[in-house]
Formats: C-alpha cells, structure tokens, sequence
C-alpha cells in the first residue's frame, strides 16, 4: 500500500492507495501512527484511493480515532466511496468519524 502524506497548513492528509485490508491496513495503521507522533496535529484521511476495507480496514481506522479522540483531537474522513461509506454504515461506526465530500473541507472544518 502507498500513502502519501501532504500538509495544508496545521493539518496532516494522509491519502492511502488501495484497499484497506489485512497486511495493508496495518501499513496503513502505523504509517498514521508515526505521522500522528511525528506532527501531533490536525489528521485528514483522504479515502479517495481506498476502494474497501476489511474487519482489519475498519479496526485500524478506529484505532486511529480513538487514539487522536484520547489526545483531544479527531480523524476527518473524506472522499470516502460509496463501498467503504458504506461498510462503515453496516458496522455502525459511521457517527464516529467526521465525514467530509472533499479534502478542502475537512480540512476547513478545523478553523
């Protein structure tokens, strides 16, 4: 899996290519760790390259929320396609997460 990590100011996107499953989302997992200690600011997933996610996907991107949400701060999601939105709604942990259309506005939604 490849993520890319880019700035927009005070906020870290972190754009990951492809699904969100087994060996892959624990790349994912720490890749967002490490990035979460190295800047210790605001988090953007842009889930545009994220086609679906597993149990493992799903469980990485809570470990993610629930890490930024015991420091005070939270995960944005955006660009989410309809298969991964939709995996989030079947579980019941869409309410966890900030859902935005578009990185710009995720990352508008901190000021």
């Amino acid at each position: 899996m490849q993520i890319t990590e880019t700035e927009a100011g005070a906020v870290t996107v972190l754009v990951p290519q492809g699904p969100l499953c087994g060996a892959d989302a624990k790349a994912f997992r720490d890749a967002a760790v490490d990035a979460m200690q190295r800047h210790r600011g605001r988090f953007v997933i842009d889930a545009s390259g994220v086609p679906f996610a597993d149990s493992e996907g799903l469980e990485a991107l809570l470990d993610l929320t629930e890490t930024l949400g015991a420091g005070g701060r939270s995960l944005k999601l955006c660009q989410l396609g309809d298969t991964l939105r939709e995996a989030l709604e079947i579980v019941g942990i869409e309410g966890l997460f900030e859902l935005y259309p578009d990185v710009n506005a995720a990352v508008r939604s901190f000021l």
